[in-house]
């Protein structure tokens, strides 16, 4: 089988793409830079330079291809960013269609079944619904909060042993770690069982509030560390601050201001099946600990 991985050198789509590999599959990758997947290459991956919204490089490289994992970044060179990943998905799911692609596994997210206030999640819906209609067996994962999304928090932690954040401090997200969600991916790539159009969730192993997560974190990297709920104009003025893109300042916005009125909750019910094996303490201990181990030091000099 010939599987298309359309960002292979992102934390979801290189784990997808190693597995692929590593399960003996033909794989193909679109990247405009070569040094970010010589890797896989070297593994026997076909390389399509260019970018994922270019038509002629979807067509180049649906050529032969059986299947198809799509995900959607988050571009900050693109100040009209809905606008672009729709059409990119609509592109992406038309070039399948053209090509005979069989199966296509989508990255999407909670929050989905909005197509507006929730953000860049907001192209979503679109995208979604663009495979469904050109493919007929689509699988969209709509997955929680990344882990990662803490990365983000780092220096403060590490300067105060502090989160700061919008969300609401009490109200329950299901937490993911994103190598969970690409194991998920390439599962159902893998699975010639999978059938027509289906909406899976990928849940992470518990629902936690942001009080709970800072808890639980704190126990992983060895120090106490608390969560401090902000205002989303306040978030607004740090992201301006960091340098951000000032689009990309007001879609995140627009998803915070959706976490906080209710409409970035999954959909989909919590099943065994959409209940994802990596717990936040263990993210914390493997990942963030020497992430703000690293920090410190670097504050201390």
């Amino acid at each position: 089988m010939r599987v298309v991985v359309n960002t292979p050198a992102g934390n979801i789509g290189r784990v997808v793409t190693d597995r692929l590999l590593s399960a003996g599959q033909a794989v193909t990758v679109i990247s405009r830079h070569r040094d970010k997947v010589s890797s896989f290459i070297e593994r026997g991956a076909h390389w399509v330079p260019g970018s994922i919204d270019d038509p002629v490089v979807l067509d180049d490289a649906f050529k032969d291809a059986d299947a198809l994992f799509w995900l959607t970044p988050f571009a900050f060179d693109q100040p009209d960013y809905l606008n672009w990943a729709r059409r990119a998905g609509r592109d992406a799911a038309s070039a399948a269609q053209r090509h005979g692609v069989k199966r296509v596994v989508l990255i999407s997210s909670v929050g989905a079944q909005h197509a507006s206030g929730v953000g860049p999640i907001a192209c979503l819906p679109a995208i979604e619904a663009a495979f469904n209609a050109a493919v007929a067996d689509v699988t969209c994962l709509r997955a929680g909060t990344f882990m990662e999304n803490f990365f983000n928090n780092v220096g403060s932690i590490a300067a105060s042993n502090c989160i700061f954040g919008p969300h609401p401090a009490a109200r329950t997200v299901p937490f993911v770690a994103t190598r969970d969600i690409a194991h998920k991916a390439a599962e159902v790539v893998l699975d010639s069982s999978a059938r027509g159009h289906r909406i899976l969730g990928v849940h992470g192993p518990e629902d936690l509030d942001h009080t709970q997560a800072a808890r639980i974190i704190g126990e992983g990297i060895g120090r106490p560390v608390k969560y401090v709920e902000v205002t989303v104009d306040q978030a607004k003025d740090g992201m301006s601050q960091a340098g951000m893109p000032r689009f990309a300042v007001d879609l995140l916005a627009d998803m915070y201001t959706g976490f906080r009125e209710g409409r970035m909750t999954q959909a989909e019910p919590r099943t065994r099946d959409t209940t994802s094996p990596t717990s936040l303490l263990e993210f914390s201990r493997l990942v963030l600990r020497p992430m703000v181990e690293a920090a410190s030091a670097g504050q201390r000099r």
